[in-house]
């Protein structure tokens, strides 16, 4: 059962962790644990978008994870269910439709992909080497690895595409006029990647979190009613022997959060404190959606935002406060170096209490 649709169940699933908006059943950003990760960005083409009910993006980030032991099965998993059931419905929990397409990006310890998507159709790039962002439009031109096999036609059939010369998929399906949301994408996008070769060679995981609280680049948004949600950080390390460490905010504005470590070992402690609250007549569940509001916020939410409001009213206690979470943040950091550089022997015990015990640490902060 997804967001909007059920589909046939899978023999088996793997073990995921999620970033996802709570009132849906996919998710934007996650991990399996077999080192997998997926995560999505909207976007919006020459296809129409569609408002019948079909899967969203978000779905098919959580369907790859849970199907897909590889990056590249994963991949496979998503297009197969993209051309089969389609993407459509309202992405936003509001009365007013708000549909978009996606784009993705797909990795595991050996392999990184980019999918994008417009309508059933879809284009695939395998990243051999350096690095690879994406950000609310196209970017496949030629470099196509793989593709659904009717795109040529479908583009040459609308009369986007004559046949004639190399095929470049964002040439080919990307609007030619863009709505006035995605005017800034094209500056996001680089930006990110100008920011990536800038530490080209050196990349870590506190190079990541730095780009993704880049205000000035737009990569972390704090305006116009609009806030950058949850973030996540993967380090996936060649080596199977060692493990996969998923790095997640779990709250808002990344520049104002601490990201959290978390691996997968038997028996992790559940964290109800990061879970969001259910609804028995859930509006985004009774039809028609989305008529009435829920709060929807977890306990670690409503902390957060407490804080960022004093932040906001007392800038010298803001400040304090800014810098004990970094401060808690680098403890987390430096023990997980420790672990991915083998001074420090992994125990499963810990390890399983690991990211429970940084939100309760970040939660005393809070009080």
């Amino acid at each position: 059962k997804c967001t909007y649709l059920e589909i046939e169940q899978a023999e088996r699933t793997h073990a995921v962790v999620l970033s996802r908006p709570a009132w849906l059943w996919g998710a934007e950003m996650g991990a399996n644990e077999h080192g997998v990760c997926v995560g999505n960005e909207g976007v919006w083409t020459r296809e129409p978008v569609g408002e019948d009910e079909a899967l969203l993006g978000m779905d098919l980030v959580r369907l790859g994870l849970e199907r897909g032991s590889s990056a590249r099965e994963a991949l496979e998993v998503m297009v197969e269910l993209l051309e089969r059931y389609g993407q459509g419905g309202s992405c936003k929990e509001e009365p007013v439709p708000f549909i978009y397409h996606n784009t993705f990006l797909l990795a595991d310890r050996t392999e990184a992909w980019v999918l994008e998507t417009a309508g059933r159709y879809w284009a695939a790039q395998r990243i051999q080497e350096g690095s690879r962002n994406i950000s609310n439009q196209l970017s496949i031109g030629r470099e196509i690895t793989a593709e659904h096999a009717g795109l040529r036609q479908r583009a040459r059939s609308q009369g986007w595409w004559s046949g004639d010369g190399e095929f470049s998929f964002a040439e080919v399906f990307s609007l030619p006029h863009l709505p006035a949301r995605m005017e800034a994408a094209g500056a996001r996008y680089r930006a990110g990647k100008e920011l990536l070769r800038q530490h080209a060679g050196h990349i870590t995981a506190e190079t990541f979190m730095a780009i993704l609280r880049d205000k000035a680049s737009g990569i972390c948004v704090d305006s116009e009613g609009f806030r950058t949600a949850g973030s996540m950080v993967s380090v996936l390390p060649r080596d199977p022997s060692v493990p996969c460490v998923h790095f997640f905010t779990a709250t808002p504005d990344p520049s104002r959060s601490v990201f959290k470590p978390f691996v997968f070992v038997a028996g992790v402690k559940p964290m109800p404190q990061v879970t969001s609250p259910t609804f028995r007549d859930d509006p985004a569940k009774r039809i028609p959606r989305f008529q009435t509001v829920v709060d929807r916020r977890h306990e670690l939410y409503r902390r957060h935002q407490a804080a960022l409001e004093l932040m906001e009213r007392d800038q010298e206690r803001g400040q304090k406060l800014l810098q004990t979470l970094r401060d808690l943040e680098k403890q987390g950091l430096e023990g997980m170096n420790a672990l991915l550089g083998g001074t420090v022997a992994p125990c499963p015990e810990e390890l399983a209490d690991l990211f429970f015990d940084c939100v309760e640490a970040e939660m005393k902060f809070y009080t």
